[in-house]
């Protein structure tokens, strides 16, 4: 894993997507809890396949490669756990175009069998806090269904507060913000 980026998040890691992790990506956003809450998300495995090999892997190779300044570009993490490797979810920053600015968002998923254990809240922190640290970033942003109440608590354990109520595709969405001086 030396050329590939990762942040330690103590009992788990983020690092980059790589060509490995397609089945659990696919196996992951094909579950109706995560594709419920991130329809965009949900693919065939030959789309899944194309998506990180030609987009997301070269993205993050981008995004990575013009830090501080990280403009609209897109960093896709793969939460591993650090005593097995094994995927178990993504965390994820870019722009939600359905924002004002400032408007790069953090969003995640995690499999079932793994939630409410904190790994979510350890990988947004993680990622956060090397948002804040390593680039031009001063705000983030989540948006939230109202009904993903294990999501809207993730947000709030991590310090976004609630900003008030987005409509994205025709959905009310909970939209919450943290600033790096917060």
């Amino acid at each position: 894993m030396n050329d590939v980026f990762t942040i330690d998040c103590g009992e788990i890691l983020l690092r980059e997507f790589r060509i490995e992790d397609v089945a659990a990506i696919y196996e992951l956003t094909s579950q109706p809890e995560v594709y419920e809450f991130l329809p965009d998300w949900r693919s065939t495995i030959e789309q899944r396949l194309d998506w990180v090999t030609n987009y997301e892997i070269p993205g993050n190779k981008d995004f990575l490669a013009n830090i501080p300044s990280i403009g609209n570009g897109w960093l896709k993490l793969g939460i591993v756990l650090k005593e097995t490797g094994e995927f178990i979810g993504f965390c994820n920053t870019g722009i939600k175009e359905e924002l004002s600015g400032p408007n790069r968002e953090v969003a995640y998923a995690i499999f079932k069998q793994y939630r409410n254990k904190g790994y979510t809240t350890l990988a947004v922190k993680g990622l956060v806090n090397y948002l804040f640290e390593n680039t031009d970033s001063d705000q983030l942003n989540a948006v939230v269904l109202p009904h993903n109440i294990a999501s809207n608590k993730v947000i709030a354990k991590c310090g976004f507060r609630l900003r008030g109520n987005v409509e994205i595709e025709d959905q009310l969405h909970y939209h919450y913000v943290l600033t790096k001086k917060n």
